[in-house]
């Protein structure tokens, strides 16, 4: 192969790298074969996938990758060689192909040798292309600075279109140092010099979009990605068309749409399989943005799995930022011990990579991981302060104050009253919206002015709520309404000060309105509230510094009790479920859930007793208690209990007619899902006790359908809570799950929804008022009342079961005291009532829609189903309009 020829092919390589990097690392090696023996040394060793087997060669001990010096040895192996030029670029094509497929170490490497070779060989022009591609190599590796040093200094050596290439890869360095700005300005400078390189063109398009979500301009951000998804599509550059796609679920995320940015990740996840260090990257830019969301549990599975692969790949800038960001959600999921570890890796590597403007940030998640795992010693406070004045510093003022006032409570909390009140004036004074506001609380209490510590609070809660009403999703507004949880749990402890059930009870409803999306911090009027309960009670459960209090709510007067010990309660519901799940499941080495169940009726009601007699209860629970199927409990057989997120959540319930105004009678649709083996006769059974029963096909676009338009569904299928992430709890059907996140897209839900599907009740609740799961998800959306399982239950009891709650349910009575009915009837348990299940909901055929006289085709046809399949028949239902339609 002559000079020339090694050369031409090594250009080719370069060429290959960005859209078959495989094909472009077997091209250059065989460039480098080629080569004269002076010059083959650079080829003995294999590369990424060679013969070694370790993805990458070890380093070379004279390699600089900067490429600031001659290179010694290598000047003296190289001068006067025709082939040298050949050889350098041959090497920067290694290099770009590997990093094309996650080796960076090996990129490095090569392209240092490219630089001093050229160098040597006195190719300034060669060696400051090698430099240009070095820049996002560097930044990759961790070094972002000398990135942006390196293209310092190739810049002088290159042509007008090559530095519009340099300015794409600046991009991605001045990104990574949050300088958003400055990225989308040399992006901006490179795309009218960059001509038709369609692969520099279609990176700066994606290098400028992610920087435009980062400063928010989402519209902007859009167009960018689709024209470089565009590019490389016409282009067959079919790795940067992954990642232009890969990009879209963390600008789904940002703009707060989670089920696009769910969908748009699954596609990016299978487009990605073979390239994991994209995958990652792509994973941490989601979790980053779920992070932003409140979706702590989400964000810590991506980051999961994202941070082994950024290991191996040697990408030190995400791998340090990924460690940090699964540091803080590690705190936040409730896991201090790992929270700690991984914000002390990620300060090493933050160091290492002399990163100062985030090493106080993972100072400050080690400081509150310790204050959790540990009694606060007497430097505690005096370290908090030290780090908030690094964090205000660099930057980050917020967290700074958040530190500053747990360092104060600390401080009190040690008896040193001196110091916390001089952190708290600071607070105070800074006007720092909810934490200045829980400062001047705090202060105001201190002083003995409760009243004006009641009035903080609520401005404070009031501010959360007013940040928080925007969101649709109730996952994300539980998860940003836990900035006010501090300033929360204040108020209702100044509340349990007053010895007053209904100021405890004004309190905790408060906060849940908040987090339950109200968007202010209101509470149920109590004259209102009793007179829709009736004969009933209502138990609302909250926490105290540890402790459980319920406050019961009659018609004659309202209650306040403290209970004990709320771990002790927790642990009694954990071993109730356990037993129960055991005996569902047959297994006879499991203990018997009666005597669990008794324990815990003393544990909650044994002070209560008096209060409650025989009456229907509506019950609010708090943390566990989500979990707990309160019909078992021995007191509450054959009575009727609903358990609802609020007192204010169930009173709306309450108000809601039973079926849409001018609807008439609810007539239900069933679902019928795969896997089970009497979910075919549920189906039958619930047609036969509701004549006009729609039944609609187990696929996701017919049952989505099927529930914005009923009244009342019915779904029998298998179900799967997702503790972690409630959003991706889901129930089976043909193709495929149906998930959470799904039906937040439903725009009119049912007013009833029946989930007979295992563990559909189940939720999480991170905040009180806002208990996120299946049954959560419809509750926010509007549904009234959800009647779903806590535990496994047989498909043979299900179907007993349920036949005995429709027959009920369709003689009048409501949702709770039907489910009462068939439990007490079947002996079968586990279902629970959420909601408001105190109203009765009428089903059977609708009316006819009359319009003078005559009757109207509504357009909603009965469905059967065939194969699977639902078939028209083209039989015609019909409901009474209603006389407020202006139609």
């Amino acid at each position: 192969m002559t000079s020339d020829e090694a050369l031409a092919a090594a250009e080719h390589a370069v060429e290959l790298s960005g859209s078959d990097p495989a094909r472009a690392l077997a091209l250059a090696r065989t460039v480098l074969a080629a080569l004269p023996a002076s010059c083959r040394e650079a080829a003995d060793r294999p590369g990424p996938g060679g013969a070694s087997g370790s993805g990458a060669p070890e380093r070379d001990p004279e390699s600089d990758s900067g490429g600031g010096r001659d290179g010694g040895a290598v000047a003296g192996r190289v001068a006067g060689c025709g082939h040298c030029e050949a050889e350098a670029v041959a090497h920067r094509a290694l290099a770009v192909a590997a990093r094309e497929l996650g080796d960076l170490p090996f990129a490095e490497e090569r392209l240092g040798r490219a630089v001093r070779i050229a160098l040597s060989a006195g190719l300034p022009h060669r060696a400051a292309q090698a430099r240009l591609s070095l820049v996002h190599v560097r930044t990759e590796l961790g070094h972002p600075e000398q990135a942006l040093a390196v293209a310092a200094d190739a810049e002088p050596g290159l042509t007008p279109a090559e530095v519009g290439k340099l300015g794409v890869h600046r991009a991605v360095a001045l990104a990574r140092l949050g300088r958003y700005r400055e990225a989308v300005d040399h992006c901006d400078r490179a795309v009218p010099v960059l001509g038709g390189d369609v692969r520099f063109l279609a990176g700066a398009m994606l290098n400028r979009g992610l920087a435009r979500v980062f400063l928010g301009e989402f519209g902007a951000a859009e167009d960018d990605l689709s024209r470089c998804a565009e590019l490389a599509r016409d282009a067959g550059l079919e790795h940067v068309l992954a990642l232009a796609e890969g990009n879209l679920p963390f600008l789904a995320a940002r703009r707060g749409d989670l089920p696009a940015a769910f969908s748009a990740y699954r596609r990016a996840e299978s487009v990605l399989v073979g390239y994991p260090e994209r995958l990652a990257t792509v994973r941490c830019d989601l979790a980053e943005a779920l992070v932003g969301a409140h979706l702590p549990g989400e964000a810590r599975v991506l980051l999961e799995m994202a941070v082994p692969e950024l290991a191996a790949a040697g990408a030190g800038t995400a791998l340090a930022e990924a460690l940090l960001l699964l540091a803080r959600v590690e705190l936040r999921t409730g896991d201090p011990r790992r929270a700690r570890e991984s914000a002390e890796l990620a300060a090493r590597e933050l160091a290492a990579q002399g990163r100062t403007v985030l090493a106080p940030v993972a100072d400050e998640i080690v400081l509150r991981a310790r204050l959790a795992l540990d009694p606060p010693s007497a430097e505690l406070p005096a370290a908090m302060l030290s780090c908030a004045d690094a964090l205000d510093a660099a930057g980050h003022g917020d967290t700074s104050a958040a530190l500053r006032l747990t360092a104060a409570e600390v401080s009190l909390g040690l008896g040193d009253r001196p110091s916390a009140e001089k952190q708290l004036a600071l607070l105070a004074r800074s006007g720092r919206g909810v934490v200045a506001l829980q400062a001047t609380a705090l202060r105001r209490s201190l002083t003995g002015d409760r009243r004006g510590a009641f009035a903080a609070v609520l401005a404070g809660l009031a501010e959360v709520g007013a940040g928080t009403r925007t969101f649709e999703d109730p996952v994300v507004r539980a998860h940003a309404a836990r900035a006010g949880e501090p300033l929360a749990g204040f108020g209702l402890a100044l509340a349990m000060r007053t010895g007053r059930g209904r100021a405890v009870l004004a309190w905790a409803e408060r906060w849940r309105a908040v987090t339950g999306g109200a968007g202010r911090p209101l509470a149920p009027g109590l004259a209102a509230l009793r007179a829709a309960l009736g004969e009933s009670i209502l138990v609302e459960f909250v926490r105290h510094e540890g402790d459980l209090v319920a406050v019961v709510v009659a018609r004659d007067r309202v209650t306040l009790r403290r209970l004990g010990p709320f771990a002790a309660v927790a642990e009694a519901t954990v071993r109730l479920r356990y037993g129960l799940r055991r005996t569902h499941l047959l297994d006879g080495s499991a203990p018997e859930p009666g005597a669990e169940a008794a324990e815990l009726e003393r544990l909650l009601f044994g002070s209560l007793r008096d209060r409650l007699g025989g009456r229907p209860l509506v019950i609010v629970p708090t943390g566990t208690l989500h979990t707990l199927p309160w019909p078992l409990l021995p007191m509450n057989a054959d009575r009727p209990v609903t358990v609802a997120a609020s007192a204010a959540a169930w009173l709306a319930g309450w108000r809601v007619p039973a079926v849409r105004e001018g609807r008439g009678a609810a007539v239900p649709v069933v679902v019928a899902g795969p896997g089970l083996r009497y979910a075919e006769a549920e189906a039958r059974m619930v047609g036969e006790c509701h004549p006009g029963t729609e039944r609609v096909a187990a696929r996701r676009a017919e049952v989505m359908a099927a529930l914005g338009r009923a009244d009342v569904a019915h779904l029998a299928a298998h179900g799967m809570f997702s503790p972690r992430s409630p959003l991706l709890s889901s129930i089976d059907l043909d193709d495929g799950p149906l998930m959470a996140y799904d039906l937040l897209r439903l725009r009119t839900p049912p007013a009833l929804v029946v989930l007979s599907a295992c563990d559909a009740g189940m939720a999480h609740a991170p905040a009180d008022g806002a208990p996120l799961g299946l049954a959560g998800t419809f509750l926010s959306l509007g549904t009234r009342c959800v009647v779903a399982s806590l535990v496994p239950v047989r498909d043979e009891e299900t179907l007993t079961l349920m036949t005995a709650f429709h027959g009920a349910l369709a003689a009048g009575d409501p949702p709770a005291r039907a489910l009462a009915v068939a439990s007490g009837k079947t002996g079968v348990a586990g279902f629970v009532c959420f909601g408001c299940g105190d109203r009765p909901v009428a089903t059977g055929p609708r009316e006819p829609v009359t319009r003078g006289g005559r009757p109207v085709a509504t357009g909603r046809k009965e469905l059967i189903v065939r194969g699977g399949q639902p078939v028209a028949t083209g039989r015609e239902e019909s409901v009474t309009q209603s006389d407020h339609d202006p139609t």
